[in-house]
């Protein structure tokens, strides 16, 4: 554990610019969303073009659940192909994607409420790449991951999420990729290619989370299994939901918020995603 001394130090270096790098919420959905040209897939190559050039992007991914918090650490990540049943071209992609072994040791240094590991093991899963590729498609900057300890509720991730802000003053792009509605035991595989198609609790829940996050309801959000039975629909399990906290966790105050990709996939998914600050 770093000592306040040692974080002032740590927080002493990194560059003081005005402005906050944005901090985004991408549901990621299909891992085809990474090779295809699709809506969603255009809207991510469009906000890469919208916002600063990034120093480096740290992604909380739905798809790295671990015991403790660990953030990549190599100079290398290799691409992870985190899924079965796909085409064999998803599985040759490879996004070489340079890590920052320093910048992960500065980030486990600023959370001062858990020892974060240094890992050499993980790389860059498909919650990650199938969105940055398309982003940053020369693979020039710098991608770490930071995981979720899927041991702790969603207060405790909120709240380390916020230690993470210094980062945005250097120019990181944090990234929560997952999906707010996620139920792939409910979906409708019949209707996956019919546009927008959500089944009725989907839109209520849906409208409801939009609704909390642009009014800055996060307390709400975080005890999210009071928001009524569509909300347990939504997320029968965490992982996919525990980004959007980490996301919400570095929103400042009075911070433009903007919903994208605001749309249902196959009954029981959304792409709704967020975008907090310019």
């Amino acid at each position: 554990m770093t000592t306040l001394g040692g974080f002032k130090t740590i927080t002493d270096t990194l560059s003081r610019d005005d402005k906050l790098m944005p901090v985004l919420f991408i549901g990621h959905g299909s891992p085809m969303n990474g090779i295809e040209n699709n809506e969603f897939s255009n809207y991510w190559k469009k906000l890469a073009n919208e916002i600063p050039e990034p120093s480096a992007v740290l992604v909380i991914s739905a798809h790295w659940l671990t015991r403790g918090t660990h953030v990549t650490a190599m100079d290398n990540p290799k691409t992870i192909h985190d899924f079965g049943g796909f085409p064999r071209e998803l599985f040759e992609v490879q996004y070489p994607a340079p890590g920052d072994p320093l910048l992960a040791k500065e980030t486990a240094e600023l959370i001062l409420s858990t020892n974060v590991g240094l890992d050499h093991d993980w790389g860059l899963d498909h919650g990650t790449w199938t969105i940055v590729r398309h982003m940053y498609p020369d693979a020039h900057i710098p991608v770490l991951q930071l995981s979720i300890d899927y041991h702790k509720p969603a207060s405790y991730h909120y709240a380390l999420a916020s230690e993470l802000a210094q980062l945005r003053k250097k120019r990181v792009l944090i990234i929560g990729s997952g999906n707010m509605i996620h139920n792939l035991r409910m979906v409708d595989w019949k209707n996956m290619e019919v546009d927008n198609y959500g089944f009725d609790w989907a839109h209520e829940i849906n409208a409801k989370f939009k609704e909390k996050i642009l009014n800055k309801e996060h307390p709400d959000l975080i005890d999210y299994k009071k928001l009524g039975p569509a909300a347990n629909y939504a997320i029968p399990t965490p992982d996919h939901y525990y980004p959007l906290i980490y996301s919400l966790g570095l929103q400042q105050d009075k911070e433009d918020v903007d919903i994208f990709n605001d749309k249902y996939v196959g009954g029981s998914l959304s792409m709704t995603s967020v975008r907090i600050g310019k």
